[in-house]
């Protein structure tokens, strides 16, 4: 059973949701309990998650939102606010932005349904961001056929989910599979050849077809990678062009 790590209750209106928040993520860090001196009783605060608003999840930027929790109703008599509150969330497709107590200080938080459990997302205050405008390169122009191959490859990496080898811990796979070997006293795998990194990218149109043809290639599809069309020139325009290439005649 996932060790609670903090118990209060969400605030919605006349409602009161009793909770026990688990984290969403494994932590084997050591935890320490405030206790009171004279009769080493647990220190125990009430805590509350008060609902502040309502707001459509991409209103909000990624870059605030931090961990991961799951609320898990505190007992029977809590099921049914917390229902409430999960199946008015899952049908208004928004997420509620609240204010709770944590570790001392007044921390915000968003909530959301995830497998028909409400999930509290630890979020920073906007004043917290810093403004990325400092970091933005220089102005540069690119071509239409250079954008349209960024896009082909864009479309070649599209996937409808992040499940597959790809996104795999593969360090702690790596690290497992030593330890394994050292146990059983035999030789550890060998590791595998790393890519060779690529230098300075010179031609840009070259580099991003040869990243489309490998995203074919792993594909299973055909690598050959074709040349997009070039915008053809029209007829009046050839025609004008034509006309004031011509030498003008003499007259006799």
């Amino acid at each position: 059973m996932p060790r609670t790590v903090w118990s209060g209750a969400i605030s919605f209106g006349p409602v009161t949701v009793p909770i026990h928040v688990v984290n969403a993520r494994e932590d084997h860090s050591i935890h320490f309990h405030q206790v009171h001196l004279e009769d080493m009783g647990r220190v125990r605060i009430r805590k509350i998650c008060e609902i502040e608003a309502f707001v459509p999840l991409d209103s909000i930027d990624p870059i605030q939102i931090g961990d991961g929790y799951y609320l898990q109703p505190d007992g029977k008599v809590a099921a049914k606010p917390y229902t409430l509150l999960r199946k008015a969330l899952e049908r208004s497709s928004k997420v509620a932005v609240a204010k709770y107590a944590w570790s001392g200080r007044e921390r915000l938080g968003l909530l959301r349904v995830r497998d028909d459990v409400i999930v509290l997302h630890a979020m920073r205050w906007s004043d917290e961001i810093r403004d990325p405008a400092e970091l933005k390169p220089d102005e540069v122009e690119l071509t239409d056929a250079e954008i349209a191959q960024a896009e082909q490859l864009i479309d070649r990496l599209t996937r409808d989910d992040l499940e597959g080898e790809e996104f795999t811990d593969r360090y702690t796979e790596a690290v497992e599979q030593l330890i394994e070997a050292k146990r059983e006293h035999r030789e550890p795998p060998a590791a595998e050849e790393p890519e060779e990194a690529p230098g300075q990218i010179v031609d840009l149109m070259a580099a991003l077809k040869e990243s489309v043809a490998k995203a074919r290639k792993s594909r299973g599809d055909d690598a050959t990678v074709q040349d997009l069309p070039r915008k053809k020139t029209t007829a009046k325009k050839a025609a004008a062009k034509k006309t004031a290439a011509r030498k003008p005649r003499r007259s006799a």
